[in-house]
Formats: C-alpha cells, sequence, structure tokens
C-alpha cells in the first residue's frame, strides 16, 4: 500500500504544531466520546481508532510507530482518569503531591495498549489491503482490550463500547458478539476511511456497517418483549452517608437508623419484592449478635420484606487471626440471614495491597481493619421468585464474572457499589455505563444501588429506567421489572467467540507474513 497520499494529508514532521495536533485531537475524541463532566458525544469515538492508525500510516519505523502509539494513549487514558486523584488524595494516604501522579502513571500503562495496536497496524499497513487491514485493527483491538481486562488483576475501564452506552441502539451488538466484539467493530470505520480514503468502496462497507449495526439495534429495541419470567419489584436505597464518618464507630448507630428510617418510608403504599441497600452500607460485622443488627431483624419481620445490603464480614483461622471480607447479606422475611456473598474480584490498593513484600510502604486506600480477601465461588442468593446474581463495586465491569452469574442461573443482577470514593467526577457515570453493558451482554435487568449515586434500574436491553442523583439521598421504587432466564448468544457462546476471534486473528496474522515473504 502506498503511504505517499497519507503524508501529503498532514505531514507530521513538517513543524512542532503539526506534529502535536494529532495528540490533541485523540485527546478531544476520547475526552467527549467517553462520559466526562461537561458533555458526552460517543460517535467522536470513531475517530480515535481512525487517527491510531494515521499515526501508524505516518510513523517511519516501528520503534516510532510504537512510540507515538504509547503517547497518543498515555495521554488519552491519563485524562479521561484524571478522578483516581478523588480517592488516593481525599480518601487514601496519599498527598496532593503524589497524588496527582497516579492517573499520569495508570495512563502511562494504559497507552501501552494502545501503543501495540499502532505498532501492529504499522506492520500490517504494508502487507493488506484497506479491507483486510480493518479486520486486522478491529481482531486485534479485541485481543487487547481482552488482555487488558486479564492482565495485573485487570482493568476493562473505558472499552470503545463502554463510550456507547448511553445509545442503546448502538450497543444491541452485543448480546451476540460482546462489549469486546462490539469495541473491535468500532475501530473499522475509522481504519477503513483512512486506509481507503481515495477508494469508494471503503466509503461504502464503512456505511454498510454503520447501518447493520444502527439496524440490529432498532430491530432489538423494537422487538416485542417477551412476557416471560415473573414480574417483580424492588426498593433501592441510596443513604449518601459521608465517606469520612461511615466508619467512625459512634456513628454506626445512625447509619442504621437512616437507613431503616428511608426504607420505612419508601415502603408508604408500596410492597416490594425486596429492599436493596448498598455495598457497606452496614459499617458493622452483621454475623454477630448486636442491637444493631437486632434492628435490622426487627424491621424485616414487621414489613415482611427480604432486605439485601453490604457489610463487612470475617472468618476466624484455625490457627489464630482472621481474614476478612466485602459481603452482602440476605435477610429474609423473618429477619434471618438467608445468603451471603462475598467479593470475589478484590480492588488493588483498594482492597488489598498486591506483592505487600516489595511495595511494604504503600497501605490501602480504603479504612478496614486489614486486607480483604477474596470470596469463593457461590450460588445466587433465592428469595421466592428472585435469583440473585451479586456483583459488588467493580465487580459489574469484568464480563467473566457477569458471565459466570448466569451460568449459576441467576435471574437478576444486583451491583451493589459505593462511589463516594470518586466524588462529583465522570467516574460514577463511566461505571454505570459499564453496567449497561453487561446488561445487554447477559439479557439480564440490573438492579444498582449505591451509596451516594448513580443508583439504577437497567432493562436487558440497555435502557436506564431510573437512575438517582450523585451525593443526594434517595428512595427508589423500581417500575415493574421481570426476570430473565433465557440467555443471549453472547453469553451461551462467549468462549466460541473469543476462541473463534483469535483464530480468526492468527490466519489474517500469518496470510500477512506468507505475503510479505513473497
Amino acid at each position: 500500500m502506498n503511504q505517499q497520499p497519507f503524508r501529503n494529508v498532514f505531514k507530521v514532521h513538517a513543524g512542532r504544531p503539526r506534529a502535536v495536533l494529532p495528540y490533541v485531537i485523540g485527546l478531544i475524541a476520547t475526552w467527549f466520546g467517553f462520559a466526562n463532566p461537561v458533555w458526552q458525544f460517543p460517535l467522536l469515538l470513531l475517530v480515535y481508532p481512525g487517527l491510531l492508525a494515521y499515526l501508524a500510516r505516518t510513523s517511519r519505523s516501528p520503534k516510532e510507530a510504537l512510540k507515538r502509539g504509547w503517547l497518543a494513549g498515555s495521554l488519552s487514558y491519563t485524562a479521561c482518569l484524571y478522578w483516581v486523584v478523588v480517592p488516593v488524595h481525599y480518601f487514601g494516604p496519599l498527598p496532593w503531591i503524589l497524588a496527582l501522579p497516579c492517573p499520569v502513571l495508570l495512563g502511562v500503562y494504559l497507552g501501552l495498549y494502545p501503543a501495540v495496536f499502532v505498532l501492529g497496524l504499522y506492520l500490517a499497513g504494508r502487507r493488506f489491503s484497506w479491507f483486510w487491514l480493518g479486520l486486522f485493527g478491529g481482531l486485534s483491538w479485541i485481543i487487547l482490550e481482552w488482555v487488558r481486562s486479564q492482565f495485573l488483576s485487570g482493568f476493562p475501564w473505558l472499552t470503545l463500547a463502554q463510550g456507547f452506552a448511553p445509545w442503546p441502539v448502538a450497543i444491541q451488538a452485543s448480546k451476540f458478539i460482546g462489549a469486546l466484539g462490539l469495541s473491535g467493530l468500532i475501530t473499522l470505520p475509522g481504519i477503513w476511511c483512512l486506509a481507503g480514503f481515495k477508494e469508494k468502496s471503503a466509503r461504502l462497507a464503512t456505511l454498510m456497517l454503520i447501518t447493520a449495526v444502527l439496524g440490529l439495534g432498532l430491530w432489538e429495541l423494537n422487538k416485542p418483549v417477551l412476557q416471560s419470567g415473573r414480574p417483580f419489584q424492588a426498593l433501592i436505597v441510596q443513604g449518601n452517608i459521608e465517606q469520612n464518618i461511615k466508619w467512625s464507630p459512634e456513628y454506626q448507630a445512625k447509619t442504621v437508623k437512616t437507613y431503616l428510617a428511608l426504607s420505612r418510608r419508601g415502603l408508604h403504599g408500596f410492597d416490594p419484592d425486596l429492599v436493596i441497600w448498598p455495598e457497606t452500607a452496614m459499617p458493622f460485622y452483621l454475623q454477630e449478635k448486636s442491637e444493631l443488627k437486632n434492628m435490622i431483624k426487627t424491621f424485616c419481620k414487621e414489613n415482611r420484606v427480604p432486605l439485601l445490603t453490604g457489610a463487612p464480614g470475617y472468618e476466624s483461622l484455625p490457627g489464630g487471626g482472621y481474614r476478612l471480607y466485602n459481603r452482602a447479606y440476605l435477610f429474609n422475611r423473618q429477619g434471618e440471614v438467608d445468603g451471603v456473598y462475598a467479593k470475589q474480584h478484590l480492588v488493588p490498593f483498594g482492597e488489598y495491597v498486591p506483592l505487600p513484600d516489595f511495595i511494604p510502604f504503600l497501605d490501602k486506600l480504603v479504612p478496614g481493619i486489614a486486607d480483604f480477601s477474596p470470596g469463593r465461588k457461590g450460588k445466587p442468593l433465592r428469595t421466592k421468585k428472585l435469583a440473585l446474581g451479586l456483583l459488588i463495586c467493580y465487580e459489574i465491569i469484568f464480563d467473566d464474572l457477569v458471565a459466570a452469574r448466569v451460568e449459576e442461573k441467576s435471574n437478576v443482577l444486583v451491583n451493589l457499589s459505593n462511589d463516594a470514593w470518586f466524588g462529583r467526577t465522570s467516574a460514577p457515570r463511566q461505571h454505570l455505563h459499564q453496567a449497561v453493558l453487561r446488561a445487554v451482554e447477559q439479557g439480564r435487568p440490573v438492579l444498582r444501588a449505591t451509596n451516594s449515586g448513580i443508583s439504577a434500574v437497567i432493562t436487558p436491553r440497555g435502557n436506564i429506567r431510573q437512575s438517582s442523583s450523585l451525593f443526594r439521598t434517595e428512595v427508589m421504587k423500581t417500575p415493574e421489572i421481570r426476570t430473565q432466564s433465557r440467555r443471549t448468544f453472547f453469553s451461551r457462546q462467549r468462549d466460541s467467540v473469543l476462541a473463534g476471534v483469535v483464530v480468526s486473528f492468527l490466519i489474517l496474522a500469518l496470510a500477512g507474513i506468507r505475503q510479505e515473504r513473497k
């Protein structure tokens, strides 16, 4: 493929201002493409893969392609993850001088993935036509996002598909190819338009792809809703308890009374199948007998309603000591604990310190007696018609964890979270958008209960039926929702879809190598 026309379009080496402009465009595209405090326009994300392809096409060596991709990715991720400063400084042990570099360090790491993507396009651009180059780029992006979701505990935040969560019509393909597959499709228009900008067929293919994705979305959204499953309603309580006081022993009783008062107010004239409180809503050990626990038991018995709440828990060890867990407890209508779920995927530096022998100086960012331990695989928590698939905090961003809940026959997904750590930043909305993707992928309603927002009710088609405001005390009476037992294509064939991506990538890469040898 001739690179000369692309150099004429945009000469990055002609001068400093023009050399900087691609990175500025990438920064703007990602900042406004993902949720931010100003204004979000997801369509801008189509520009980003094309920009990375441009950096690949105008690079003079593999080293330069790698460096430019890393710089573009680092800048974009750092800007979109600016909010990391808030938890590590305001609620963690780090002063400003150490907190400010944290999003930069995270962005520098995440920038490695676009760097590999740009390097791949640089090498493949000499072997493939515009069509196959786009497919190569799309498959590469899927694999890189998957690796990012697994490596070093995983961080599948700011996937390309996440940016389109506010537009349900654009994400329905996720129920067939997953959010990772959708991210791969999102890369195609930019690469095709750049690599084949003189080809009418490239523009036509781009238009056909966008039309197909949106057409599928319209078809899925307008299909009659199958009246399968059983209808239910829930009461979601957002207590909005301040982070700097909720763990104080003297404030425990007031916390319990606040949640009980809000719940009683919400039950007035409303008979839900479940009351839901957020992650660690109860800042004490519910497994122990106490007057505070008795208050909760009395509430459930008097109102004949089951209650799901987050609270810390522990397990005594035979040789002394204990393990600490981040748990969810299900109280039945008689006020007895009917089920317990312990969070399985913990937040590094938030709930435990990885490699403590190498970094003993860095304490956890959240208050606690000791490092949390991951929970064991369990079954859904059940109350009559509901089989609750629990996901605590950012577990909702991992598609494999959510898939496991559905494989365990959960008919409703419940995400208990506490996003107060992020303050009034874009992080809570970015977190919510991940929950939207999981609802569509797995075809399950998602009930999201948070301490300070954004609590929400999400349909299996990705529509946000209800949502709360940030840092407000709210009680949400959900509309009638139906449990779901049917599984989406992606839910049934997730492993096959991912395997198909890897095999297709290898075949295409081998074909490119053979073509180069010729």
